[in-house]
């Protein structure tokens, strides 16, 4: 998949840390952006509606990847699709195989319809505590986790940072397998 992310991400064998908030100068509700530690921003998600699903967008705001819950909003059943989805150019599925109070479990399978067998990916974590683990066989691809400032006995929950290991360059595949994990989530306090 193309991305219109900077190239030196590629470069580097350091993580790279990006930083989720929806309150942002500028950013309309219900919309997540997603910036690096310089405060830029490589990609945001807009809201369309239930139908559309959602829209990740990159920093110069062309869409890259449309997300859409594919049944009932309840079964956590998602396809994704390159640009706007206007061309129905199925990316990856996501279903989810575990939603308890303390934990929430995903299969990824890339490619299209015909991909049932095998799971590409496999993401676990607990929406509360906004951690968020996802794995390519038995390797971490990416995480997230909360935000702690030294001294400060109670941690706001509206920021917290999405860390990508070095080895998969795929970033929008992430940032939408994040947005998917929190969706229905209320991301602020």
């Amino acid at each position: 998949m193309a991305s219109s992310a900077p190239a030196y991400f590629a470069d580097f064998k350091i993580p790279v840390d990006l930083f989720i908030s929806k309150k942002h100068p500028g950013l309309p509700r219900g919309n997540l952006l997603f910036a690096d530690c310089s405060g830029n921003i490589m990609y945001g998600v807009n809201l369309r509606s239930p139908k559309h699903g959602r829209v990740l967008i990159d920093a110069a705001g062309k869409a890259l990847i449309t997300m859409r819950c594919s049944h009932w909003i309840l079964s956590g059943s998602w396809q994704c699709f390159r640009g706007d989805g206007a061309g129905e150019d199925l990316i990856f599925r996501v279903e989810r195989t575990l939603n308890t109070l303390a934990r929430t479990e995903f299969n990824i399978f890339l490619g299209g319809e015909n991909c049932q067998d095998s799971t590409d990916f496999k993401m676990k974590g607990c929406p509360f505590q906004r951690a968020c683990t996802i794995y390519k066989g038995n390797s971490i691809v990416a995480q997230t986790s909360l935000m702690y400032k030294l001294g400060k006995p109670f941690v706001g929950r509206c920021r917290f940072r999405l860390t990508i290991f070095p080895g998969f360059d795929d970033h929008p595949l992430v940032v939408a397998l994040i947005v998917i994990f929190f969706n229905g989530r209320r991301l602020s306090i």
